[in-house]
């Protein structure tokens, strides 16, 4: 296998690095090819007889697959775990399901263990740990031979620290041991150079209880107050079928070089998803498949779509992170969740290249102040985040659960149509329509000036 300038570069520095520590920290950008270059430090270390067995944990089935498959392949073993095999590759959440007596094989054998995206896992000590990182403090961080973490974001939006990683003590900023970032990437044509379009308007009427009428010149001026939810215009139709035909156009033009290339919408509930595909479908006239954890089959729908040329997917939470689809050139990021963790792990889901002619990248937005503050610093590999190392946690709570397997669900249903998803999150739905009827407490927007679109060109 021939590896990247910045893959050979970084295997050869972990290699090193491993004659006098255990634990080594890749930020690379999404798309950039982490696990190829992790398999290659797999076989380094095997080739020169440092280990006796490779342990691959990622945050979600598809992932853990492709993981299995490209150290599969490196390696020339089998990675499922059974009698024979160099090692395996697991989810994250099936670490709390692994029996004590699984963990023996760090005490006994030479293992190395590989953590991809990395910053699910959090905790430097237990009273700080979520779920998976407090995993990893009792039954590996001590006892692996050598760890190799990789991550395209390394930060967590609730700012606890990420497993496994050292802070200055001064700043308490991540210390990464080598990067690889977005700017490098497209300079090196290994990313595509994204542009995002930040979708507004010019004339928003909001219409509140008992006929109160406020009235914004745009939308950044609307979000300002802070009670107004996001939810309440990622449910106007209106805004919706906008953002989606602009999206459309753009796809349908790339598809008369790639004819494959396909789109994203991330949806905000399962109703969402389902009303946007209708939109794609039956006003748009485009072909659509939808993947949520109430899907059939989730995980083939989207292993399908990676070979087809069906031209939209439309997901909730699925496609998020890891999940390598090159065909993906389009992306709408229509999602209720507005950190910037999110915020750039969905644009990664667009930014790996192919075999095409065309390798334009599109994300379309809106633009409310956070997520267009977002998209002015994607070019920033660390923004200026504070994480508190001290912070005091329940070892059971995470807010990651979000990228459940798709074995399990992440959303409990309750009653009169709400959902709670695990994880301290909770999102209300309506499972009418896109009218804002129980998204909005009472509120509904009117958007009644011209849309304008900001395009934000990254490395020009």
């Amino acid at each position: 296998m021939k590896l990247r300038q910045w893959q050979a570069e970084c295997v050869d520095t972990a290699v090193k690095y491993y004659k006098t520590h255990s634990h080594f920290l890749c930020l690379a950008t999404p798309g950039a090819g982490k696990s190829s270059m992790a398999a290659e430090v797999a076989a380094r270390l095997l080739e020169k007889n440092l280990i006796d067995y490779v342990l691959c944990f990622s945050p979600s089935i598809s992932v853990a697959e492709g993981l299995r498959l490209v150290f599969s392949t490196r390696l020339q073993r089998r990675l499922d775990g059974l009698i024979g095999a160099i090692g395996c590759s697991y989810t994250y959440q099936s670490m709390y399901h692994l029996p004590t007596d699984y963990w023996d094989i760090l005490a006994h054998s030479r293992v190395l263990v590989i953590f991809d995206e990395i910053h699910h896992c959090a905790g430097t000590v237990s009273a700080n740990a979520n779920v998976w990182g407090e995993e990893i403090l009792l039954n590996i961080q001590d006892k692996a031979a050598y760890t190799l973490s990789l991550t395209g974001t390394p930060w967590r939006s609730d700012r606890l620290p990420i497993a496994m990683a050292r802070y200055t003590n001064s700043e308490n900023k991540i210390i990464c041991n080598y990067t690889y970032g977005l700017k490098e990437a497209v300079r090196d044509g290994v990313c595509r150079k994204p542009k995002i379009v930040l979708v507004d308007n010019e004339h928003v009427e909001l219409i509140e209880d008992h006929n109160n009428v406020r009235r914004f010149n745009d939308l950044s001026e609307l979000f300002r107050d802070t009670s107004i939810p996001y939810r309440t215009l990622i449910s106007n139709e209106e805004a919706i079928k906008h953002i989606l035909s602009q999206a459309c156009y753009k796809l349908s033009e790339i598809r008369l070089d790639n004819p494959k290339a396909g789109g994203l919408v991330v949806a905000a509930s399962v109703a969402h998803a389902k009303k946007i595909a209708d939109i794609l479908r039956y006003n748009m006239h485009k072909t659509v498949v939808v993947a949520t954890y109430k899907t059939a089959n989730a995980a083939s729908t989207i292993n399908d779509f990676r070979d087809n040329d069906v031209e939209w997917i439309v997901s909730v939470g699925m496609i998020s992170e890891g999940t390598d689809i090159p065909r993906l050139q389009v992306c709408c990021h229509l999602s209720s969740v507005k950190t910037e963790l999110y915020f750039r792990q969905v644009l990664g889901r667009i930014l790996r290249i192919n075999k095409y002619s065309n390798q334009a990248a599109w994300l379309y937005t809106f633009a409310e102040p956070s997520l267009t503050k977002y998209a002015e610093r994607v070019d920033e590999e660390l923004p200026d985040y504070d994480v508190v190392i001290h912070k005091t946690h329940s070892s059971r709570e995470t807010n990651d659960q979000f990228y459940n397997d798709f074995t399990a669900k992440p959303f409990v249903e309750l009653e009169n149509n709400k959902f709670e998803l695990h994880g301290n999150w909770e999102l209300s739905i309506s499972s009418r329509s896109l009218s804002t009827e129980g998204w909005s407490n009472g509120l509904d927007i009117q958007l009644l000036g011209s849309f304008r679109d900001r395009v934000i060109s990254l490395f020009d």
